[in-house]
């Protein structure tokens, strides 16, 4: 019975180390396994250029950048071309003393080019240029934060991949612990050290151990997909993963909350998005106003047209000459007044200032939101390090606590269930430590995200 759970242990540790790595067999095409090496910053640098959320953000700036483009258009005047040919034209007429009907053939062209260059609309025009660049801005702070969010969001997911990793090693020590004791008590039950009892339930903790190891390696491989996930990666792909040095811990800092604060208002792209935004719509109560003034407009137009008659009977130039010597001109000014559109402007600039007082709102509570998150960022980056101090003296004592008890429990001075107690608090200190180790590192993430203060890899 033993040699078989050695066996199956031999087997499991083989599969773990296979899965550690996400050693997949080759494909169905009989293709070779793409393999990578990912570090963090690699890491980011390829979300960066994959995730759907920034080239969603780099989309909505370029349609801005067209939208002011637009608006700066209408300072420009107005220009349009029209020309029409008609190739065969027949009309019927009676003579002067109708007794005949005449028939004439022709064809025609006319040309007329029109321009208009608008004076004065209430403004309108002004004010949906300053609209447009202010949302451009917006757009450009929006891309900034998208990306941020994206480094956040590969960094949390990176560090629970390593977390979730040494969670698994430290799972797989604990069942080569128990396979070793498990050997250990199987000799002394044979020389009669050990009772039957004893070999029992140190076979049942070994199982116990083993499914430990299947869930820590199940939780691993799911945190290592979703990594790939983000990363949009082939999750067929080998993928070994370098180990961050940022993770040494240093000394204990207490954040300035209020510097963190105003850094936080100074620099949040988000936040000076939503004030670019609600500078744009206080533009656009300004453009809807427009309508309540006359739009005064300049226009000239330019016309030529030339008929040839078909009949011998008739004898008119060329077209050409026609086209030539037929050139009109006509200028003026127009003037366009509503004096009442049934309350449509009305509507459309109280619809511009609830607009307009919505994104004052968004802009408060996001501000409001700024402040009591980097205070929670805070409060949680301070306990990361007294969870670590913690964790250090309890995996130290339970470590001393578990060999001072195997030891007895070898002699026959100490029961299973003091040293299955022992191994587990082992465990769990060990556990904790790891857990307190890259708690620093996320809540580190944490802060700098919610400051605003997120560097992109070079």
């Amino acid at each position: 019975m033993v040699t078989t759970g050695a066996l199956g242990s031999k087997i499991l540790l083989s599969l773990c180390i296979a899965a550690l790595f996400l050693a997949s067999p080759s494909n169905s095409y009989g293709g070779e396994v793409p393999e990578m090496t990912l570090s963090l910053d690699k890491c980011i640098t390829i979300a960066l250029s994959n995730a759907t959320s920034a080239k969603k953000a780099q989309n909505n700036l370029k349609l801005q950048g067209a939208d002011v483009l637009r608006s700066y258009g209408s300072f420009l005047p107005r220009l349009s071309a029209t020309a029409g040919f008609t190739p065969y034209t027949l009309s019927r007429s009676y003579s002067s003393n109708g007794a005949t009907i005449n028939k004439t053939t022709s064809r025609s062209l006319d040309i007329t080019i029109t321009t208009s260059l608008n004076l004065f609309n209430g403004f309108r025009d002004y004010a949906s240029l300053r609209s447009a660049l202010n949302k451009e801005r917006a757009a450009e702070y929006t891309l900034s934060r998208a990306l941020e969010s994206v480094i956040y969001d590969v960094t949390q997911t990176w560090y629970q991949v390593l977390l979730d990793r040494e969670l698994h090693d430290i799972s797989r020590e604990n069942l080569l612990s128990a396979q070793d004791q498990l050997k250990l008590t199987d000799r002394q039950f044979h020389v009669g050290l050990k009772s039957m009892t004893d070999l029992y339930q140190q076979q049942a903790e070994v199982e116990q151990s083993r499914l430990s190891v299947i869930k820590a390696e199940t939780r691993m491989q799911r945190t290592l997909l979703e990594l790939l996930r983000r990363l949009r990666i082939d999750p067929k792909t080998s993928v070994s993963l370098e180990v961050d040095s940022r993770l040494k811990t240093h000394a204990a800092v207490q954040p300035d909350r209020e510097k963190l604060v105003a850094e936080a208002l100074e620099i949040r792209g988000d936040l000076k998005s939503k004030s670019m935004e609600s500078r744009a719509a206080q533009w656009q109560v300004r453009a809807s106003r427009a309508s309540w003034y006359p739009s005064i407009d300049l226009a000239f137009t330019l016309s030529s047209g030339g008929v040839k008659y078909l009949n011998p009977e008739y004898t008119y130039p060329p077209l050409s000459e026609q086209l030539e010597n037929s050139v009109g001109y006509s200028a003026g000014v127009n003037l366009t007044w509503a004096l009442f559109d049934g309350f449509q402007t009305r509507y459309a600039v109280e619809s511009a200032k609830i607009n307009q007082l919505n994104q004052q709102l968004d802009y408060e509570d996001l501000k409001k939101s700024i402040v009591i998150d980097l205070h929670q960022a805070a409060s949680d980056y301070s306990s990361a390090f007294s969870q670590i101090d913690t964790a250090k003296v309890g995996f130290n004592a339970a470590r001393s606590a578990f060999n001072a008890v195997k030891r007895k429990y070898e002699l026959g001075a100490a029961s299973f269930v003091e040293l299955s107690t022992a191994r587990a608090t082992l465990f769990n200190a060990q556990s904790n430590l790891s857990q307190a180790t890259y708690n620093l590192a996320l809540q580190k993430s944490v802060l700098d995200f919610t400051t605003g203060n997120i560097a992109q890899p070079q």
